[in-house]
């Protein structure tokens, strides 16, 4: 066990935010800590890290063991660069490797005893070295940066310039390289695209310390955890499993709780009238019987009821009428801004009912893809076309369709004129907005609150295709919930955005990668998606335009990207380079191969009994020795290089 919380307790201005919390974690545990927005799991983390002092209770760390902790806004505020302030995590070990330098230097001018003194320091020093691993340490430090999506060119990027994102990432990622023995994470995939969120998840997997995350990332949490505490209006309760396992026992624990709070209701009922009743008999062997059943009432032991649910909110999308059975056709749509194309001749179909998501790394030109379609920006060349009777609606994630300055209820007022004012307030009530909450500007809203207003807000459109830009942003995991039931039962068509991968995986139908300037097609959700993902990126081979404009939309059965002529020119070279690459890296490894060992048959030889008083001897082959490393550090140097070229051109 290498966290122990018991009968912790903490209150602010006399509200429990945290009531007698108890739980462990063993030491390679991996758990999530859940609830809904407000609940304490920020306070939990901050208790155990010694933030907060709480009111009563304890936290214990086993002895002798490391803690780190990612805040959700980390102050990192140098003149160093993201690469130095890495590297300072494997100071230690640089440190070590100069002093094994001045040692071989030392040894090429000592002769007998002085040579076998130096050479057994240096030995021990190697020993810790190797147990450190660190001939891999550098290459830890850039697969780290790489992992958490810093391109090379950013690595000697002062701290200072960077965004409160990026701090958050270079933070993280010092974390990691830290390896403490206990690691909370306080919404580690915010800032992350999905690349390094999976990237992430790996390295979590199989990180060899325990780790105890906060995160709205259900996909995340269900791909890591093994356990999940729960905290939930002040109590703190624990189940095995991942996130998925958790809901439903949960689930079926609540049910439980309220089925047996209403069969002893019912029993307590039928003993109150049977004892009315054996009294109104007024003899003496009935008000015997009736105190006898009275005693035997008082000494049932009572079931509590369960905790009030909070109120979910409630979300139905309907149409006013069906769309034809072709509702989008985009036919070879451009955009760049400035000298950055962010993709050419993409084209789609979407046929009535499908529930498209659109995914893709940062940057790669999603929401602009929605912002075409729903005619907010232009495109550079190509054509958006609607189907017959197809009525659009557009979910923002800035939110701009709403007007800061009015309150809700005229903001809902103002979309659907026909409603009563009871029919208004009635449906903000049904988002979770009551009494004078209704009369709160947009402006006054938290991001979770403008996301409800604005889901309100889709919902009176009556619709029958929903663009959808990141409509889980800023949701709690119950609102994640209603929107995915939502969808899931919405007869329409939906086009959506987003990096919520547990959303994508339980609504769309199908998926579009936008990788490299080109849409990749899969006819399934997120988990199908990952299970062919390699195998259609690689192995695909676009056809040539039949003729200039002419470039029909990729089908819905299709698999292959679109991007025209010029797009399988660029990927054909990008092939060839990184076979080229892939060789390289092959022979590197063969020459590393070879060095490690014509290292080891060194090292054996220095344990030859016939050496051991031959100081020339044990001086030649300490030099072959330092050559042979030497060339292997230029090997591994030169394999970084080649490897993360190899990795560049897949990602190209």
């Amino acid at each position: 066990m290498i966290l122990n919380v018991s009968h912790l307790t903490k209150t602010f201005s006399g509200n429990a935010i945290i009531t007698d919390a108890s739980f462990f974690l063993n030491e390679k545990d991996k758990a999530a800590v859940v609830g809904l927005n407000g609940a304490g799991k920020t306070t939990l983390f901050n208790l155990i890290a010694g933030e907060l002092t709480a009111d009563s209770g304890d936290v214990s760390i086993k002895k002798g063991c490391t803690m780190g902790y990612l805040h959700q806004n980390n102050n990192l505020d140098s003149d160093l660069t993201i690469l130095e302030e890495l590297t300072q995590v494997i100071q230690p070990l640089l440190d070590l490797e100069a002093r094994m330098r001045d040692l071989q230097e030392q040894m090429k001018h000592r002769q007998g005893a002085e040579l076998e003194a130096l050479y057994d320091a240096y030995s021990r020093m190697e020993q810790t070295y190797e147990q450190q691993n660190g001939y891999s340490a550098r290459s830890r430090v850039k697969g780290v940066l790489t992992g958490l999506g810093f391109s090379e060119c950013m690595f000697h990027q002062p701290l200072h310039t960077l965004s409160g994102g990026q701090k958050t990432r270079v933070f993280l990622g010092k974390l990691l390289l830290e390896q403490p023995d206990l690691i909370l994470l306080d919404e580690p995939t915010n800032h992350l695209d999905l690349a390094s969120i999976e990237w992430l998840e790996t390295y979590l997997i199989n990180y060899p310390g325990a780790v105890l995350i906060v995160s709205h990332d259900r996909y995340f949490l269900d791909r890591i955890v093994n356990r999940v505490i729960d905290v939930e209006q002040g109590t703190v309760t624990g189940y095995l499993g991942n996130y998925t396992a958790f809901t439903e026992k949960k689930a079926a624990l609540r049910e439980a709780r309220q089925k047996a709070w209403l069969n002893q209701q019912q029993e307590l009922k039928h003993e109150e009238a049977v004892i009315a009743e054996l009294r109104s008999f007024n003899r003496e062997k009935s008000i015997k019987r009736a105190r006898s059943r009275e005693k035997m009432l008082e000494k049932m032991e009572r079931v509590l009821r369960p905790a009030e649910q909070k109120a979910d909110m409630a979300l139905h999308f309907h149409m006013t009428e069906s769309s034809g059975n072709d509702v989008l056709e985009v036919n070879g749509i451009s955009k760049s801004f400035g000298s950055n194309t962010l993709f050419r001749g993409l084209g789609f179909r979407l046929k009535r009912g499908e529930h498209v998501a659109i995914i893709g790394d940062n940057g790669s030109g999603k929401t602009t893809i929605l912002k075409i379609l729903t005619g907010l920006l232009s495109p550079d060349e190509g054509s958006v076309t609607l189907g017959a009777r197809v009525t659009l609606a557009y979910y923002d994630q800035e939110h701009q369709v709403l007007h800061p300055e009015k309150t809700l209820f005229e903001e809902l007022q103002d979309s659907r004129q026909d409603m009563s004012n009871t029919e208004i307030r009635n449906l903000l009530a049904a988002f979770l907005f009551t009494g004078e909450d209704v009369f709160r500007r947009i402006s006054q809203l938290s991001g979770g609150e403008k996301g409800r207003i604005s889901l309100a807000k889709l919902m009176l459109s009556r619709a029958n295709f929903l663009i959808l830009d990141e409509p889980t942003n800023h949701l709690d995991m119950v609102s994640k919930e209603v929107l995915e039931q939502a969808i899931r039962s919405f007869p329409g068509t939906v086009l959506y955005v987003s990096h919520d991968r547990y959303f994508i995986n339980r609504t769309a139908t199908r998926i579009l990668n936008l990788t490299r300037g080109a849409l990749f097609n899969y006819i399934g959700n997120y988990d199908y998606y990952l299970e062919k993902r390699e195998d259609v990126e690689q192995a695909h081979m676009a056809v040539p335009d039949p003729a200039p404009g002419n470039k029909p939309p990729c089908e819905a059965g299709e698999t292959v990207p679109s991007g025209g002529r010029a797009g399988w020119e660029s990927d054909k070279a990008q092939k060839a380079l990184r076979k080229k690459r892939e060789a390289s890296l092959q022979a590197c490894e063969a020459e590393i191969h070879a060095l490690e060992q014509e290292l080891a048959t060194i090292e054996s030889s220095f344990s030859d009994p016939g050496l051991q008083r031959d100081a020339a001897a044990l001086l030649e082959l300490q030099k072959q020795k330092e050559r042979a490393e030497a060339a292997l550090t230029k090997h591994y140097e030169t394999w970084e290089v080649l490897a993360e070229d190899v990795q560049k051109g897949g990602e190209a």
